[in-house]
């Protein structure tokens, strides 16, 4: 079976949230989201996502110039190389710095789109193993301590297995210290998404007391060294999120001491074919690796259940139930979680969820065509 890529279709739909979403780097109330298609010459589809946000602060990237990537340089480039195998689209798109959210979206459609061709799920199609996966939950930042607590304890009714929770400057310790009183046996994370520096190695050090199974991102986004430093200070896991774009990011963190676990971002890997890679180095080296979120829509979080499958997941992941996030997902039947806080792999060809065609024309905004032949 080759490939014979004949377009693109790009749309970008704004999905609002069903409660805003708060870091230490802002507040969303709403996703603009880019939904990508690609199509073959035999008339098969897939679908992929990009995970961009609006703003350039999680990243450099944003669903703006996400499109012009895709428009003025993948789809060429794809063109020229011909590709004929999903696992082609990482190297092909090598030569573009960077950019790895907008290069990711495609890969990932392309993944679907030869899955669906081999008439498998696309989880299977990747190699994945673990028929079930575990799920965590992500709670942003709360207007107070009890707020948050009932928050924490919403998610611990629903199954979640792992409960995060976000930090920043003056809002750390005390939520930390509030989370585990009143629920001492729970595995608990907190993710700082780069707020801290090694001037706060004292006050992250508090945190050691609360039996946390990881500090996710504490420091500056691609920074390896400092990391290295704080890892040493502390006897709490750190974990890596923005630092980590690349296998040769997670080999240089591994031999400097960066951190003791890594969070995988189907997007910020750009794709697929990079995650495997990570995931394969980690699983080498008894790394544990995890799914991490970033407000995906229906499509973007079937493509993480796919990759969550692939054994060197070992940790519950950012992967919950579309309920939590929207009103209505774009996919048919929404993911949910059970009540022990697993997914099961589906059973469908591709990302084994139908995409409401009809639900996504209503919410596009943009949209763009772009022939790669």
């Amino acid at each position: 079976m080759k490939l014979e890529l004949e377009r693109i279709d790009l749309r970008e739909i704004e999905l609002p949230l069903k409660w805003p979403f708060e870091t230490s780097f802002g507040r969303t109330t709403r996703r603009r989201i880019m939904i990508v298609r690609v199509f073959d010459k035999s008339g098969a589809y897939g679908y992929g996502e990009c995970t961009a946000a609006e703003d350039p602060f999680y990243n450099h990237e944003t669903i703006d110039t996400a499109w012009i990537i895709v428009t003025k340089y993948v789809a060429p480039i794809l063109a020229a190389a011909h590709i004929e195998r999903a696992d082609q689209v990482n190297d092909a798109l090598a030569r573009i710095r960077g950019n790895r959210m907008a290069k990711g979206g495609v890969e990932a459609a392309i993944w679907d789109l030869e899955a669906r061709l081999a008439e498998k799920p696309l989880w299977q199609h990747i190699g994945g193993s673990q028929e079930e996966i575990a799920c965590g939950v992500s709670i942003g930042l709360q207007q107070d301590i009890e707020a948050l607590l009932e928050k924490v304890a919403r998610e611990i009714e629903a199954g979640y297995q792992r409960i995060k929770i976000k930090i920043k400057p003056c809002q750390d310790v005390a939520l930390v210290e509030a989370v585990r009183s009143k629920f001492p046996d729970i595995l608990l994370t907190v993710d700082a998404n780069s707020a801290y520096s090694l001037a706060d190695i004292g006050l992250l050090k508090q945190l050691d007391q609360y039996n946390l199974m990881m500090i996710e991102q504490p420091l500056a986004p691609g920074d390896l060294v400092d990391h290295a430093k704080l890892q040493r200070e502390l006897n709490t896991p750190l974990c890596l999120d923005e630092s980590i774009l690349t296998v040769a990011d997670a080999r240089k963190a591994d031999e400097l001491g960066s951190c003791r676990i890594i969070n995988v971002k189907l997007g910020r890997v750009g794709g697929h074919g990079e995650a495997k890679l990570i995931q394969e180095f980690c699983a080498d080296r008894a790394t544990p690796v995890w799914c991490g979120g970033m407000l995906e829509s229906g499509v973007g979080r079937a493509h993480n259940i796919a990759m969550s499958t692939l054994e060197g997941f070992t940790l519950p992941g950012d992967v919950s139930a579309s309920a939590r996030y929207w009103e209505e997902d774009i996919i048919e039947p929404p993911v949910t979680v059970s009540s022990l806080g697993t997914i099961t792999a589906p059973a469908g060809l591709g990302i084994g969820y139908e995409v409401n065609e009809r639900r996504v024309e209503a919410l596009t905004v943009r949209r763009e065509e772009i022939n790669i032949i």
